[in-house]
């Protein structure tokens, strides 16, 4: 397995391979850049629909198809974005999304083979640079390009995401190179990337306890979280999802997607299914399940090909190192320590902040899912797998 194959590298994992300060897109979409680039202004008014409503429709079909993919990317982050304002901008959910910014978005995202609204990768993913184009990627010299309403609380929570992703590139390098070594026997070959591996999990440990440093977890659910929802199972959307006006393939039918999460960063996935960690079924693995299909399609194939390819589990299995298999239990308690982790900020950040509005259940999230409940499950049932 070869890492570019898939567009990830070891620098920079599965982030952009270009920055999106550095993609210029066509004069056909100057109006939409400059109302993304004005957005915190637009939802402050307080009638961002107003104003989203005058864009025109830059009839994208046939540039989706041939356009670079940057660019097409590129394009994705900025419509997104304006899709969830649209939504999200005012005090009520509007049952319908309008042709102008409808009939783009699901352009681009057939063109990449996602949903039609604001992903993980447009979200993290490809929107961020560096503000020194000769420095590295580090929480001191990134930013979060497009906003919804700015500030340091929305930028912090992406410019974490962003760092890890970064340092997970080690991991996937190291995955890879490991469905190899697994085959052709090296032992200590296998001992060296494993821990190399807990070394780089140790440095990715290191953004993730940074969050509370910039993030407060009042602001984010209340100032941040509300525009990354999406319209699958929320009571927002009575009719069961968004019409999205003007495009055919939908048959004016309500879309039911799923909003941005960091659910959908796949360097978990992607450790599972290196170290053949199952999940037993459940209300969050079924939602995991169906996640899978929101990521970009290159980073779908990556995991799978890793879960299909991977033997590494039996090789430590059956070796008589007990270093080797050290070394892989720690890797594997990593992944354990991650979700622990995660249910942490899950607790501070959406639990105990629904648990203060009255009438939410605190531990069902925004999808219906009981996730407080399934996080310590799926954490439990990953410690419980070492060799």
């Amino acid at each position: 397995m070869e890492l570019d194959t898939y567009g990830l590298s070891r620098s920079r994992g599965y982030l952009s391979h270009y920055e999106i300060d550095e993609i210029t897109l066509p004069a056909r979409f100057d109006g939409v850049k400059q109302a993304a680039g004005n957005l915190s202004g637009l939802l402050s008014s307080g009638r961002v629909r107003h104003w989203l409503d005058q864009l025109a429709d830059p009839r994208l079909e046939d540039w989706a198809r041939e356009a670079a993919e940057e660019e097409v990317r590129t394009a994705m982050v900025h419509y997104s974005f304006l899709v969830q304002a649209y939504v999200w901008g005012e005090a009520e959910a509007p049952a319908h999304l309008p042709a102008n910014l409808a009939r783009p978005m699901v352009a681009i995202a057939d063109r990449l083979g996602q949903a039609p609204l604001l992903p993980y990768s447009g979200y993290v993913l490809d929107n961020w640079a560096r503000l020194d184009k000769s420095g590295p990627i580090t929480l001191d010299n990134i930013y979060m390009v497009q906003n919804f309403v700015g500030g340091d609380d929305e930028n912090w929570f992406v410019m974490i995401h962003v760092a890890i992703e970064a340092e997970a590139g080690v991991l996937l390098d190291n995955a890879a190179k490991l469905v190899a070594i697994a085959k052709n026997g090296d032992e200590a070959e296998a001992e060296r990337l494993l821990v190399e591996m807990d070394q780089a999990w140790e440095r990715i440990y290191g953004h993730f306890a940074r969050m509370g440093e910039r993030c407060d977890p009042y602001i984010y659910f209340n100032r941040v979280r509300p525009y990354i929802h999406g319209w699958a199972n929320n009571p927002a959307f009575p009719a069961g999802g968004l019409v999205y006006e003007g495009v055919e393939k939908f048959g004016n039918q309500p879309q039911a997607l799923r909003g941005q999460t960091g659910s959908q960063s796949s360097i978990v996935p992607a450790m599972d299914a290196l170290f053949g960690v199952g999940h037993s079924a459940d209300p969050l693995k079924s939602f995991l399940d169906e996640l899978h299909h929101y990521r970009p399609v290159k980073h779908r194939k990556f995991i799978e090909d890793l879960a299909a390819q991977s033997t590494l589990r039996e090789f430590v299995g059956k070796s008589g190192s007990q270093s080797l298999k050290d070394a892989f239990n720690a890797c594997l308690n990593q992944s354990a320590r991650f979700r622990t982790r995660h249910l942490e900020y899950a607790a501070s950040y959406i639990n105990k902040q629904m648990a203060s509005n009255s009438g939410n259940d605190p531990d069902v999230g925004t999808g219906g899912t009981p996730f407080m409940k399934y996080l310590k499950k799926h954490r439990d049932e990953n410690a419980a797998q070492l060799v």
